[in-house]
C-alpha cells in the first residue's frame, strides 16, 4: 500500500514536470516578465504566436528592449518582419542605437534595407564615425619622357548611409585611385616632376570627384611611396629596333632567296642551251649525208672540209701546251 502510494507520487511528479515543460516552451513566461520589468508592453499570446511562426521570441524581444530602453520607438511588428526576411535584427538595432548616439540620422526602414542588402550596418554607421583609411597596391605608371614610376597611395575614406544600398564598393575605390594616378603620372613631361612634387597627385585625383557612385566618402588621397622603375622607353625602343632588325634579315633572307632560285633557273636555261646546240650540231651530219645524196656537195669538198677540221684540231691541240707553258712562267715569275 505505501509502496504504491510512493509510485503514484512519482507519476504525477512526472508528469507535472512534462506538462510544465511543455507549457514554458510555448509560454516563455520568464522573457514576458523580463519585457515588462524593461517597460516593454508585449501579451503572452503574442510570443505564443511567435512560436506557432517559428520564430525565436528572445531574438525579437531581447533587441525590442535595447531599442525601448535608447528610445527608437519601435514596434514588435517591425523586428518580426525584418527578421522573417532573412535579417539580423540585434545587428540593425546596434546600428540604430549607434547612429544616433553619433547623431546620425538613420531611419529604421533604411538601416533594413542595408542590412538585407548583405552590407554590415553596424560597420557601416562605425566607419561614418571613424573613417577607414585604404591601402592601394602598387601603381605603375609611364611619365612622358619613357621613365616607370611606382606609386603607393593610402585613401582616408568614410561610409556614406544614403548611398549604402546600390552604391559601389572598396574595389572600385582602388581602381578609380589606380586610374587617376596613371593619367596624372602619364600626363607629366618627366618623372622627376612627379618626384618632386607628389602631392600634384593626389590634388588630380581628389578634383576628379571618384567617390561618384560609390558607397563611401573620400576624405584624402595621401601618397605613401614613390619609387622609380624601368626605362620602359628605352625599352620599348630597343624592342622595335630588334623588330626592325628581324623585319630586315627577313627580307634579305627573302632576296637572297629569290637570287638563288634565279641562279638555279639561269643554270637551268644554260644547260638547256647547251641540249639544243648539242641537238643542231647532231643534225650538221645528216644534213651533209643529204647534201651528199642530192649531189649539192661533192666527194672532194667533204674532203676538204675534213682536212680542215683536222688541221683546226691539230692548231687547237698545239696551241693548249703553249698556254699551260705561259701559266707556269707566270706562276714561277
Amino acid at each position: 500500500m505505501f509502496e504504491s502510494g510512493i509510485v503514484s507520487i512519482l507519476l504525477i511528479a512526472v508528469v507535472v514536470i512534462i506538462v510544465l515543460s511543455v507549457f514554458f516552451s510555448f509560454f516563455p513566461v520568464m522573457l514576458w516578465i523580463s519585457a515588462l520589468a524593461s517597460g516593454v508592453r508585449i501579451g503572452i499570446i503574442t510570443l505564443v504566436a511567435m512560436r506557432l511562426r517559428r520564430v525565436t521570441p528572445s531574438r525579437i524581444v531581447n533587441p525590442l528592449i535595447k531599442a525601448t530602453k535608447a528610445g527608437l520607438g519601435l514596434n514588435i511588428n517591425q523586428l518580426e518582419s525584418h527578421f522573417l526576411a532573412g535579417g539580423n535584427v540585434d545587428r540593425v538595432i546596434n546600428a540604430l542605437i549607434a547612429a544616433q548616439r553619433a547623431n546620425i540620422p538613420l531611419e529604421f526602414e533604411r538601416a533594413a534595407a542595408i542590412d538585407l542588402a548583405g552590407r554590415d550596418v553596424l560597420q557601416a554607421v562605425q566607419m561614418s564615425v571613424n573613417p577607414r583609411v585604404i591601402e592601394t597596391p602598387i601603381v605603375a605608371a609611364v611619365a612622358k619622357d619613357g621613365i616607370e614610376v611606382k606609386v603607393k597611395a593610402r585613401v582616408t575614406v568614410r561610409a556614406n548611409i544614403d548611398r549604402l544600398v546600390g552604391g559601389a564598393g572598396e574595389e572600385t575605390i582602388i581602381a578609380r585611385v589606380g586610374e587617376g594616378i596613371v593619367t596624372t603620372v602619364g600626363s607629366s613631361n618627366s618623372h622627376k616632376d612627379v618626384l618632386e612634387n607628389p602631392d600634384s597627385i593626389s590634388r588630380t585625383v581628389l578634383s576628379k570627384g571618384l567617390d561618384a557612385g560609390t558607397a563611401f566618402e573620400i576624405l584624402s588621397i595621401d601618397i605613401a611611396d614613390v619609387d622609380v622603375g624601368k626605362n620602359i622607353g628605352a625599352f620599348l625602343q630597343t624592342e622595335q629596333a630588334e623588330a626592325d632588325k628581324r623585319i630586315a634579315q627577313a627580307k634579305a633572307e627573302e632576296r637572297r632567296a629569290m637570287a638563288v632560285a634565279q641562279e638555279q633557273e639561269m643554270k637551268a636555261r644554260v644547260v638547256e642551251m647547251r641540249a639544243r646546240v648539242v641537238e643542231s650540231e647532231s643534225e650538221v651530219p645528216l644534213a651533209m649525208a643529204e647534201a651528199l645524196r642530192s649531189g649539192k656537195l661533192g666527194v672532194m669538198d667533204y674532203m676538204n672540209l675534213k682536212n680542215i677540221e683536222a688541221d683546226t684540231q691539230m692548231r687547237s691541240s698545239l696551241s693548249k701546251p703553249n698556254e699551260n707553258s705561259g701559266n707556269d712562267n707566270k706562276n714561277r715569275d
